[in-house]
């Protein structure tokens, strides 16, 4: 069974650019996404190997070593990899008997079809997980926060769509009362290896999707997959200080998994709406307020309001001018140890109208202050 070029299911030359690649994903996840294709389930596999490839090339380390297999020719990628089951014949053609010692390569939870930790036991990490159940495809999502939430930190629920193990069958993919026997194709291992050279690699088994039993009867609600799409909320913890574009991961709260794998994670990318009356710069939030000319010239008390919702007494002196900034410490944003501070920005109004005597009591002053006009 081949496995398919990552490069090519996102439609990028292997020298694609971090951004290239996130653009080509996230064209395709919005085109192959299961919520618009509702009645295409080619659409949904689709959308799981895109989710797959990102899930890969995305990752610096993890692509690096991608390539390097991909070089050394352990996967089949259209015509120049190993056949499955042959590096299980000896002495046949891709035999790791040929050519001399030969390493067997599991792909773990790479991806949905078990790609990821197999890296660690080729190049460099102890041995390979054999025969272990994929993990679940990793769901990616950008949840818009308020802008106060961003600074204090707080709890935001996530809708999410995913796939689930199916209730009518608790995830066997069998129909009520159906006998359940081994499975043919890798005689119940839940893997089956393909080889070439010097390399034999382990993937879930496709006929059983890694269960190692196949059903009489196919579960009629969930078509045998084991699982059905469905609907569940996760409160996601946004913690202090995060801006837009930060990202945590949230385990075990993604796609559930095939032969009773791990569930993989949720990635969230966090998008922060502006305030109507904060700015942030840095550590540092800033804000205006307006005072009128008056206070501006004799002088006066505000009370400012902080983001935390409270309010500071600010003492204006006499001659402020419009554009002059305070500096309330320690009412910025926190981060770690760190805190930075608020910057408050006077903006002094101005009378719209005046009556002509009001006119003429303002231009007496300018002359006594030895103000031009």
């Amino acid at each position: 069974m081949a496995t398919k070029d990552f490069y090519q299911l996102l439609g990028v030359p292997d020298s694609a650019t971090p951004d290239e690649i996130k653009k080509a994903y996230r064209k395709l996840a919005k085109q192959f996404h299961p919520d618009a294709n509702p009645n295409n389930p080619k659409a949904a596999d689709q959308f799981k190997q895109i989710a797959e490839a990102h899930g890969v090339l995305s990752d610096p380390d993890r692509r690096k070593k991608y390539d390097q297999m991909r070089r050394l020719g352990a996967f089949d990628l259209g015509g120049r990899g190993g056949r499955p089951g042959a590096g299980s014949r000896p002495g046949g053609a891709g035999s790791p008997q040929q050519g001399g010692p030969s390493e067997v390569f599991d792909f773990g939870d790479f991806g949905s079809m078990g790609l990821g930790d197999i890296f660690s036991s080729i190049f460099g990490k102890g041995g390979g997980r054999k025969d272990q159940p994929p993990r679940g495809e990793p769901v990616e999502v950008t949840l818009e926060i308020p802008f106060r939430t961003a600074v204090l930190g707080g709890k935001i629920p996530v809708a999410l769509a995913i796939n689930g193990a199916c209730p009518a069958c608790v995830g066997s993919g069998a129909a009520p009362g159906a006998t359940v026997s081994t499975c043919p194709e890798c005689k119940g291992r839940g893997t089956i290896s393909f080889g070439q050279g010097g390399f034999a690699v382990n993937r879930p088994c496709p006929q059983c999707r890694g269960r190692g039993k196949i059903p009489s009867q196919k579960c009629g609600t969930c078509g045998g997959g084991g699982e059905v799409r469905s609907e569940k909320t996760v409160m996601v913890t946004v913690p202090s200080g995060v801006d837009s574009g930060t990202k945590i991961r949230i385990k075990g709260q993604g796609e559930s998994a095939s032969g009773g794998g791990p569930a993989g994670d949720l990635l969230v990318t966090f998008n922060v709406q502006p305030d109507r009356f904060f700015t942030r710069a840095g550590l540092d939030l800033e804000c205006e307020v307006p005072i009128t000319l008056a206070q501006a010239v004799l002088g006066t008390k505000i009370k400012v309001r902080t983001v935390d919702g409270k309010k500071v007494v600010l003492t204006i002196p006499p001659g402020t001018s419009a554009g002059k900034k305070f500096r309330v410490k320690g009412m910025g944003v926190v981060k770690g140890e760190r805190a930075g501070d608020q910057l408050v920005e006077i903006a002094v109004t101005m009378p719209e109208h005046l009556t002509p005597e009001q006119q003429e009591l303002f231009k007496q002053f300018a002359d006594q202050a030895g103000l031009a006009y």
